[in-house]
């Protein structure tokens, strides 16, 4: 998937204009590719659209208007683009109390590492494991606790893209502490398997 570049990124007040329409867009695009995992882990499948909607939000919220500013957040977020045969996704840990955060932040230790998607089922199920997306992981990576949002992607060569495509799929987080799995949807494998579509 192409980079952004600050051509990509309105100035504020052209990002005004559009912006009502595009985070309409936005919104009915996570809705297809936001996945719920057990009670409290969600995956959101980025793109260019998504990623894009982040810089631009924050460039409004921060009044980010100088193009270092601007080239610096897309340092930041273009790593979380899916290159090629890739599907990328930020995992977040929803837990609003203090005190859920508490017990369950040092139990998920390590389960940036520990989500799976599986492809098929029965005998022939075919498991790919997740990557951490690695300037992220050695930011948030801790012995004692986790983040609340990691940031990950899973690599399919053209054949596990095939079998992706055609179904079923189902992602998996097999952390001793965390043990739930959620098929995906058709809608939702529809809209992952552009990301995959050069594969």
């Amino acid at each position: 998937m192409t980079e952004l570049t600050l051509d990509d990124i309105a100035d504020l007040r052209a990002y005004e204009r559009e912006r009502e329409a595009f985070r309409t867009h936005v919104i009915a695009l996570k809705r297809r590719r936001r996945v719920g995992l057990g009670p409290f882990l969600t995956l959101v499948f980025e793109n260019r659209d998504t990623i894009r909607f982040q810089i631009q939000e924050m460039a409004r919220i921060e009044k980010l208007i100088s193009d270092e500013a601007i080239e610096a957040e897309l340092a930041a977020y273009n790593p979380l683009l899916p290159d090629e045969g890739h599907l990328s996704a930020t995992l977040f840990i929803e837990l609003t109390s203090k005190e859920e955060l508490m017990a369950w932040l040092p139990k998920l230790v390590g389960i940036e590492r520990a989500v799976e998607l599986r492809l098929g089922d029965g005998p022939d199920a075919e498991h790919i494991s997740c990557i951490p997306e690695a300037a992220h992981e050695a930011q948030l990576t801790r012995e004692e606790i986790t983040a609340s949002v990691h940031y990950i992607r899973f690599a399919l060569d053209a054949d596990q893209a095939r079998r992706f495509r055609e179904g079923p799929a189902t992602l998996v987080s097999i952390h001793p502490e965390y043990h739930h799995e959620v098929a995906l949807g058709e809608e939702t494998r529809a809209s992952l398997a552009e990301d995959l579509a050069s594969r």
